[in-house]
């Protein structure tokens, strides 16, 4: 193997005391640009601010365990919202931005959120009354009724910081929520521990080429464990500076790339697609610094990293992980006798990996596969999740003996190079971003035209995968361009846009099991 170490030891550390310290190590560096409005953030002004709003927190009545939510961009009041929130021992739960009322109340209800941080046009026309933990609502840089100015907490206060209560691999430092194939999205619960242990990981000997002289591009959600882990944790603690986006495009990106001397830069398929668009017509800067990207979230087309390097003569590292792995589990290598843009690599340090038969379910008898044969990749770490929140048999199902069943269908050939194949779950992947067909699903049978539904993933070039939606009416309903209309808007109105069908087929039945589970292999059919 030749990753074995981590970066350094991460037991009993605590993810906003390594923030912290970096900013004394490096006061004078310049550790957030927020191109949203201008403002660069020394690190030593970083770590009072989050000093400051955490004991602002504290006297706004924030106890330690309670949850503060956090719905808000990629700007500078995110990054230090989160890291004041684990400060003050509170549990950080991350919103979509773009989330409709539904998908924003589910969340804050299922979290018991006690504080919500957000700004004014992310929350206008949502209802947030009789949500019984809710208590305070703090809007960043434009005011709404019913919510309090957030500059208010950043006032100087006495406020005593507390010592965290439990240890760092029991207390929780994120509850991002993760699209499951059935039901509504889950909390995943992930330690102080989990986070520390995988940053260590990806900044370890032979793992990623991180460094503190490192100049990032953040335009990855840092709602997203990608951008939050992956991007932010890691610039800060490495001391290296990261330029904020609020969304990708691509006139900006290739506008800062230059401007702010880019050295890395983390991205999605989607997103290298358009950015070799961008090379092919010419608008790619030929003096740009970028030394390597990293792609992930969602599988990279080996020509599309191919084709992205002969463009721009920068290389492609691939990665692989999920939001309960904290989330990166492999990488691949950038020296050239080690290079696979294929490949998602191997796995970092600490993680031990696991091919079995896809049907075994048991990981104790389970037999592994041949090697260069398909099986499903099972595995355990330091950085895989204590489960998912107040969803014990959810939790059951993926963690068991202590090993995470991935539901992935992967290779591994006799180097030890890891290859995607095929995933076992239902999740679509649009741009990157998850979409559980159950959800979409859910929100269909609301209307009253719908007697029963199914949700696929249709191939797209642009996007990887497209939600297409299979719909059987009820009687007294006819079939026609104008309710197909109609039930796009509908969902439209009740989830974020990544979620929404972009096709609707009318069928007879929805094909399923005795069970009456959906045979979504047969839908695919039906549409091809």
């Amino acid at each position: 193997m030749l990753r074995t170490q981590l970066h350094a030891d991460a037991r009993n550390l605590f993810l906003h005391d390594l923030i912290l310290a970096s900013c004394r190590r490096n006061s004078q560096k310049i550790a957030l640009i927020d191109s949203s409005c201008g403002r660069r953030f020394p690190y030593s002004e970083y770590g009072d601010t989050v000093e400051s709003l955490a004991r602002g927190l504290v006297a706004a009545g924030l106890r330690p365990g309670e949850v503060v939510a956090i719905f808000l961009p990629n700007t500078w009041e995110f990054c230090a919202a989160y890291h004041a929130a684990t400060l003050a021992g509170a549990i950080p739960t991350l919103l979509n931005p773009t989330y409709r009322e539904r998908e924003v109340r589910y969340q804050l209800q299922n979290s018991g959120a006690a504080m919500l941080i957000t700004d004014g046009p992310n929350i206008d026309g949502i209802d947030l009354s009789g949500l019984p933990c809710l208590r305070r609502v703090y809007a960043t840089r434009q005011h709404t009724s019913g919510a309090e100015p957030f500059p208010d907490l950043l006032k100087s206060v006495t406020a005593t910081i507390p010592r965290p209560e439990q240890p760092s691999g029991k207390l929780i430092a994120a509850l991002p929520y993760s699209s499951g194939t059935t039901g509504l999205p889950k909390g995943v619960m992930l330690s102080h521990y989990n986070l520390v242990a995988n940053i260590y990981q990806l900044i370890g000997p032979n793992a990623t080429p991180l460094r503190r002289d490192d100049i990032l591009l953040g335009f990855l959600p840092l709602y997203h464990i990608y951008g939050l882990n992956v991007v932010l944790n890691p610039a800060l603690i490495l001391g290296a500076t990261l330029v904020l986006m609020c969304r990708f495009g691509v006139s900006q990106v290739t506008s800062l790339l230059s401007s702010e001397s880019i050295t890395m830069m983390p991205l999605v398929p989607p997103a290298m697609n358009s950015l070799c668009q961008a090379a092919e017509a010419g608008q790619f800067p030929k003096n740009h610094r970028v030394h390597w990207v990293k792609s992930g979230a969602a599988p990279l087309a080996p020509e599309l990293a191919r084709r992205f390097t002969a463009l721009t003569g920068i290389l492609v590292c691939q990665g692989y992980g999920m939001t309960e792995a904290s989330p990166v589990t492999h990488v691949g290598f950038l020296t050239p006798e080690l290079y696979r843009p294929d490949s998602i690599g191997h796995p970092l340090a600490a993680t031990e990996c696991r091919v079995l038969c896809p049907d075994n379910s048991d990981p104790a008898s389970a037999a592994e596969v041949s090697t260069g044969d398909p099986g499903e990749l099972v595995m355990r770490g330091p950085q895989f999740m204590l489960g998912y929140w107040q969803e014990p048999q959810a939790t059951a199902a993926v963690l068991r003996d202590g090993w995470y069943w991935s539901g992935d269908i992967v290779t591994r050939d006799v180097e030890g190079f890891y290859r995607i194949v095929d995933r076992r779950k239902e999740m679509i992947k649009y741009k990157g971003f998850p979409v559980a067909p159950a959800e979409v699903e859910a929100v269909l049978l609301e209307h009253p035209a719908v007697r029963e539904c199914g949700v696929i993933g249709r191939p797209d070039s642009a996007a990887g995968e497209i939600p297409v939606a299979f719909v059987a009416l009820r009687n007294g309903f006819a079939t026609g361009k104008k309710l197909e209309e109609e039930l796009c808007a509908f969902v439209a109105d009740r989830l974020t846009h990544y979620k929404q069908p972009r096709e609707i087929h009318f069928i007879e039945n929805i094909p399923k099991t005795a069970s009456g589970k959906i045979l979504r292999r047969e839908l695919k059919k039906v549409w091809a």
